[in-house]
């Protein structure tokens, strides 16, 4: 009975918290419901959020993000900001060695502070329970490595470089992305990654037609739609995106993907029927 009860508290908490947001229907590119963003900068993290932060006891979901070799939240500020006006509050590591995965873990350290401060922009208002870790190159590799912890819930690695798959926490849902046309870090490199976990964890492989290894850069170009789909469906429980990687899945049949392919423990978790 015990496991009867926590599966409806479940599926009833699943259920609430889809409707809580705003839908996009599947114009997952375009503007979020949102619409303003505000950006915070401290030493080690920029934060992006939605200038009208929810009032209603409902708090935001969270993104960590880590860059690529190089490069600083301002060469992806675009794509962050479209993030926020879906929604998300996102904690950019200022490095430009992110692979590690620490820099971006203490975007979340400070966030959890921030959220129990009276009189933070952010307090009460952070959903510590609902995080991503995300991240482009060096910094795909620290998204992967950051997801050793529990308090993760999906890693998104964008055409990583390195990163330790045996580390990831079980229970985590990864989506591996490559570019088709990146000679920097090979389809075939990411595709072996997915492979490594795909008995393991809930996995996605998607390989982005024509896409080169600075598509990520600026606002997100090819990748913008598909990441902000897989963001509301595992950490907004939205059910048309979920749609669009299992399920009904759409993204198996859609052109701009070279190849993509799910795991049935992935395939596990696709959204209800409608009823």
């Amino acid at each position: 009975m015990r496991k009867l009860s926590t599966l409806v508290v479940a599926l009833v908490t699943a259920a609430v918290l889809a409707g809580c947001w705003p839908s996009v229907g599947t114009n997952f590119a375009g503007p979020g419901p949102y619409g303003d963003v505000s950006v915070q900068t401290d030493a080690e993290h920029t934060y992006y959020y939605p200038t009208n932060l929810r009032t209603d006891g409902v708090r935001h979901p969270v993104v960590l993000w880590g860059n690529g070799t190089f490069l600083n939240p301002t060469h992806y500020d675009g794509l962050l900001r479209h993030l926020a006006s879906h929604g998300f509050i996102v904690a950019a590591a200022n490095t430009t060695n992110a692979g590690s995965g620490n820099e971006m873990l203490a975007g979340l350290d400070h966030l959890t502070t921030f959220n129990s401060q009276p009189g933070n922009v952010f307090f009460d208002k952070v959903d510590l329970t609902r995080v991503a870790a995300m991240g482009h190159s060096q910094g795909g590799g620290g998204a992967i490595n950051a997801a050793r912890d529990a308090r993760v819930d999906t890693a998104v690695p964008i055409q990583p470089g390195g990163g330790t798959l045996s580390q990831i926490h079980n229970g985590t849902t990864v989506w591996f992305l490559s570019g088709s046309a990146d000679t920097t870090i090979s389809s075939s490199s990411v595709r072996s990654k997915y492979d490594a976990v795909a008995g393991r964890l809930p996995a996605a492989y998607g390989d982005l037609l024509g896409a080169d290894h600075f598509q990520p850069i600026v606002n997100g170009n090819g990748y913008r739609g598909p990441i902000t789909a897989w963001l509301r469906w595992q950490l907004m429980n939205d059910p048309i995106a979920g749609n669009q990687f299992v399920g009904n899945c759409a993204y198996c049949t859609d052109p701009i993907w070279k190849t993509y392919v799910t795991n049935p423990l992935l395939q596990a978790l696709a959204p209800p029927p409608p009823q």
